[in-house]
């Protein structure tokens, strides 16, 4: 089956398989939150990105394979209402940016920094910090044969994520999304974002100007 990103509340994951990694998309609480689960195809190791609400579907779509780690992109409560149950299930070590980190609701195990990477078996994601929708707000990049981003709040089809009008934190959101996202990464850059569907960065290139202009 051909995987498509279009998910939504109450229906099954959407699974896609890579060259040694498998990722699975499902939609969960009434936010529309989505949570990744990336399983290593060589050594069947996973992890959650986002244990968002529902953590009884959270842990049916996990089943039986280990979960290495549960990474929080940032601190706002949607993202993170099923994180206590499913670290208790699976034993998993807590992970998030220093900054967002004291705002959630079980103390983190490691705490990642702009350039540091996180491993799932043979797997290696590296973290991108992305400062305005929250202060830790963070994205995880597999680079892979073709790159996969898992961008949280912070970039979506159509726009950078909310800074709640305030002009210094679009700036300073719009610039790191610019400068380490859109700068480095090839358009064929594949973007898992925290709510919705997904999109590439190539399809979302020619916006940046009207993004800019209009602040928001």
């Amino acid at each position: 089956m051909t995987y498509t990103g279009d998910v939504t509340v109450g229906g099954p994951a959407d699974l896609r398989e890579l060259p040694g990694l498998t990722i699975a998309k499902l939609a969960v609480g009434p936010f529309d939150n989505n949570a990744y689960l990336l399983r290593c195809a060589e050594t069947g190791e996973g992890l959650l990105i986002d244990a968002a609400a529902e953590g009884d579907r959270l842990l049916e779509l996990v089943g039986t394979g280990p979960i290495t780690s549960i990474v929080t992109t940032h601190q706002h409560g949607d993202h993170w209402q099923a994180l206590e149950q499913l670290a208790k299930a699976t034993g998993a070590s807590l992970v998030a940016h220093p900054l967002d980190a004291p705002e959630l609701p079980l103390p983190m195990d490691r705490l990642v920094e702009h350039g540091d990477t996180i491993t799932v078996g043979r797997i290696t994601l590296e973290v991108i910090h992305l400062r305005g929708h929250t202060p830790g707000s963070i994205a995880l990049l597999y680079r892979g044969p073709e790159p996969h981003l898992f961008t949280g709040d912070s970039l979506f089809p159509g726009g950078v994520g909310n800074t709640w009008q305030d002009a210094e934190r679009f700036q300073s959101l719009f610039a790191d999304v610019t400068e380490r996202l859109f700068d480095p990464l090839p358009d064929e850059t594949w973007v898992y974002p925290g709510h919705g569907g997904d999109t590439t960065l190539g399809a979302e290139r020619p916006s940046l100007p009207a993004w800019r202009a209009r602040g928001w």
